[in-house]
């Protein structure tokens, strides 16, 4: 068998989206946090955005075939060790978010010197900043609900975590 990298896993990774934002790769959300080979074993570590995500069984299955059917066998392991931080979303990713209608989160620097940044997101539509959360509760864990004064429209932010 070829001898494959982590980068090779990595673009194999890459058709393995978010189930629940299927523009964002899990390489490019950030949680898949390791991976290593031994021989022919492609073992990764992944990290859940938050514990108790429900789509973690699916990525891991998604995951899984990925390898698999490049003839590789894939060991897969849930690490709750390290937590995720949305700072670990790539700039890909973070302009993959604001194309699919989702505010990115702002580094988690910005958030802990100012927390008036959770309250104001920037509109992904039409980057107004005349924004107010309406709900920090939106239809995952992940996300939040805002409305932009500007275009008058609701939006949706993916979480600073």
């Amino acid at each position: 068998m070829n001898t494959i990298t982590s980068d090779t896993v990595k673009e194999w990774l890459e058709e393995v989206k978010d189930p629940e934002i299927p523009v964002l790769s899990l390489i490019d959300l950030g949680v898949i946090t390791q991976i290593e080979i031994e021989r022919d074993v492609v073992k990764i570590e992944m990290t859940p955005t938050f514990v108790g995500c429900p789509a973690m069984d699916f990525m891991k299955a998604e995951v899984i075939e990925s390898i698999e059917k490049r003839g590789r066998k894939a060991e897969v392991e849930i690490n709750f060790r390290d937590s995720w931080s949305s700072d670990k979303i790539s700039e890909k990713g973070k302009i993959a978010l604001k194309k699919f209608g989702l505010a990115p989160p702002p580094d988690s620097a910005k958030v802990f010197a100012d927390l008036e940044i959770l309250e104001n997101a920037k509109c992904p539509r039409c980057d107004g900043t005349d924004t107010e959360l309406r709900n920090p509760f939106g239809p995952t864990l992940c996300r939040s609900i805002h409305y932009c004064n500007s275009c008058q429209e609701a939006f949706e932010q993916f979480k600073p975590v």
